[in-house]
């Protein structure tokens, strides 16, 4: 799908299938998004990639995840988005439209209330340091992998490779005992590669997100083991063992989502 495959106003619906809007949120064109979920079935739909400062400029990631760019920079990104018509004017010329693409990551993104947010250490040049996990009722996800250049690379996929993908990403080993003494700030800052994946639940107010319960897995590959660490029930600033009862990584991350 193109720049003039799909528009998306900025003032939209409760029901994010509908033409119809309420302030704040987007308006998707109706069919836009069953039509989209039909395709994904099929095989993964990219849906391009952009700086943080244009994702913001059209409330395409949710807000508390990532600091505001400033003013300055959004206005270079508006112009940017513009110049390439996925930002133009309405035709009442009161709203803008999100085209393209870009205009089907906002609409993706408004329908969600949860985020997976990874990030991982021991990366490679040229690998995603960040991934982002946007459920969709569907059955897929809304998938955004981040460089360290800070690109943003969006594309929808269905939920089992998604999962498959991640698994692959994050650290790996054989799970080591959950033992209680033992001394985690070692374990982390000597492993090879560690990553902290956080699920938070969200409320939203037109596009305005507000971030709600959240749970905490840490994973840690050093001599070839995993561990994995949650956060002290006593004190969430401190990580100890996670007995994880015979489950794997992929099935802890999934009840997580649920």
């Amino acid at each position: 799908m193109g720049a003039s495959g799909a528009d998306v106003s900025d003032a939209a619906a409760g029901d994010p299938t509908s033409p119809q809007s309420s302030p704040g949120e987007a308006a998707v064109p109706e069919g836009l998004v069953s039509a989209v979920v039909e395709l994904v079935h099929t095989g993964p739909v990219m849906l391009g990639a952009y700086t943080l400062a244009e994702l913001t400029a059209v409330d395409a990631i949710v807000d508390f995840l990532e600091a505001r760019p400033s003013d300055e920079v959004l206005a270079e990104a508006v112009r940017s988005l513009s110049a390439r018509q996925l930002l133009v004017t309405g035709g009442d010329g009161r709203q803008v439209q999100v085209r393209g693409d870009l205009g089907i990551a906002v609409a993706f993104q408004q329908r969600a209330r949860m985020v997976l947010d990874a990030r991982a250490t021991g990366t490679a040049p040229g690998e995603p340091w960040r991934t982002l996990l946007i459920p969709q009722p569907e059955n897929i996800f809304l998938v955004v992998r981040i460089d360290a250049l800070g690109v943003h690379e969006l594309g929808l996929f269905q939920a089992d490779k998604t999962f498959d993908d991640l698994i692959d990403w994050l650290p790996k080993g054989d799970l080591a005992d959950a033992e209680a003494h033992e001394d985690t700030t070692a374990v982390l800052s000597s492993s090879s590669r560690a990553a902290l994946v956080t699920v938070t639940k969200y409320t939203a107010e037109g596009s305005a997100e507000t971030a709600g319960s959240s749970s905490d897995l840490v994973l840690a590959r050093h001599d070839d083991q995993l561990h994995v660490y949650g956060r002290s029930p006593d004190n969430p600033a401190t990580l100890i063992p996670r007995q994880m009862d015979g489950k794997s990584v992929r099935d802890t991350l999934t009840d997580l989502l649920t």
